[in-house]
């Protein structure tokens, strides 16, 4: 039975920094971990060292290095301060860390129940989450700092994002919609996250603004990898001129390609790389990936899942373009007064756009972004053969230089808190 799939606002305003709409999941899975993501699975790291030296771009991170100094580390070394989320398969917590020079350092801590997991079968999808965490390296995901067991809990620590996620936090934009400049930077900076996931062959399917947490600097940090899909992303080049047929298969768009891996050494030694044609893309897309899983938030699943289809990766890129829609429009497309209504809706009904206003050349972007997007054809959809490299070159985002978006300023937008109002020091309790 599918759950409900959205919490009401004022519940999200209140209580809302993690995850609030459910996801629905009924796991039947064809594919499964191969080559390219089982290696990076398998990664050693039993040893703050070894931790350290797979995590370069958390390596300099003091919250990382305070973690590092513990010798040893377990609950007993954490104080929890509040609950701030909980998910279908645990609760996340706010901590801090005890003793030593950098005793008070919060953190968020995911506890999970190992019994009820075994109880509702959901084992798996905790043990697939923390494996993706394991293998994550990059600015807009998070960074897994310890994990270890407590009595029948497991318990995973990762950085704390005091800005709240953009659901709570479009609540309190005027209108409950975020800017248009606003929406593209969330949208840019998720494109870069999800390209990443894509590349370790990693089909996130469980995009929602609920997923997507504020941290301190205005940058966005992508969560929850429960219901996440592990595959193979075959890294290519595409070959100057080359216009991929959608309904063409996947190993056969792949065959059209240069294998990354074969490019000539010749390339990388010249001092004159600018020469290279510039209409090449760098292609990572896990496009052979198939499952049968009922899962993902109502309002989000593709008309694949919707229909009971099997489905690939085009779920993110379709989920991409909802979330796009949520984030201007200040509701989703496809909603309906009841789930079922809602998936008929996904199904059926063509996307439409308000126009009780004009619309400005940005807008008119960014509409045909979406309806590109909300294609209900998976192989028509963009970005379902080319991935972020294809949706990156789509007008809404000229002149976006997606290399240093890490650098840029974050939107000045109402309602994100600061490091300047983080909770005070309450007494810890415990859940065990």
């Amino acid at each position: 039975m599918i759950t409900d799939s959205r919490r009401n606002s004022e519940e999200l305003i209140s209580e809302g920094f993690y995850s609030s709409k459910s996801s629905m999941s009924s796991d039947t899975t064809l594919s499964h971990c191969t080559s390219f993501s089982r290696l990076s699975f398998e990664l050693p790291t039993s040893s703050p060292e070894q931790a350290a030296a797979f995590k370069p771009h958390r390596s300099s991170d003091s919250s990382f290095q305070a973690i590092r100094l513990k010798t040893n580390l377990s609950f007993r070394d954490f104080s929890l301060v509040r609950q701030i989320g909980s998910g279908d398969i645990g609760r996340v917590y706010l901590c801090r860390l005890r003793g030593g020079a950098e005793e008070g350092r919060v953190y968020a801590m995911k506890v999970v129940d190992n019994e009820v997991l075994a109880l509702k079968k959901k084992t798996e999808r905790a043990e697939t989450e923390r494996k993706i965490m394991r293998m994550l390296d990059h600015p807009f995901l998070p960074t897994l700092y310890a994990e270890f067991e407590a009595s029948n809990f497991s318990c995973v620590v990762m950085e704390y994002c005091c800005g709240g996620d953009l659901h709570s936090l479009r609540h309190k934009q005027p209108q409950k919609r975020f800017s248009l400049s606003a929406a593209r930077f969330y949208a840019a900076e998720v494109l870069v996250a999800m390209e990443y996931l894509h590349m370790l062959g990693i089909i996130y399917r469980d995009l929602k603004p609920e997923n997507v947490l504020v941290r301190s600097d205005g940058h966005i940090m992508l969560t929850d990898f429960d219901l996440s899909l592990c595959s193979d992303a075959i890294p290519a080049v595409e070959s100057p001129g080359f216009s991929p047929d959608p309904l063409s298969s996947p190993r056969a768009f792949y065959s059209s390609l240069t294998p990354f891996s074969c490019i000539s050494n010749r390339l990388f030694r010249s001092k004159k790389i600018q020469t290279l044609a510039a209409k090449r893309l760098f292609v990572a897309e896990p496009v052979t990936a198939r499952s049968c899983s009922f899962v993902g938030t109502h309002e989000y699943v593709a008309p694949e899942v919707a229909s009971g289809r099997s489905h690939g990766n085009a779920v993110d890129w379709w989920a991409f373009g909802i979330f796009i829609y949520e984030m201007i429009y200040g509701r989703s497309p496809f909603a309906g007064v009841s789930n079922e209504v809602t998936l008929r809706n996904i199904t059926k009904k063509a996307v439409s756009f308000p126009n009780d206003a004009p619309c400005t050349a940005s807008e008119m972007h960014a509409r045909d972004l979406i309806s590109r997007l909300l294609n209900k054809d998976p192989n028509r959809r963009l970005g379902s053969k080319r991935g972020a490299a294809e949706v990156k070159t789509h007008p809404f985002f000229k002149g976006l230089n997606f290399a240093l978006i890490r650098t840029m300023t974050p939107p000045a937008v109402p309602g994100i808190q600061t490091q300047k109002s983080m909770p005070s020091r309450t007494a810890p309790f415990c859940v065990f």
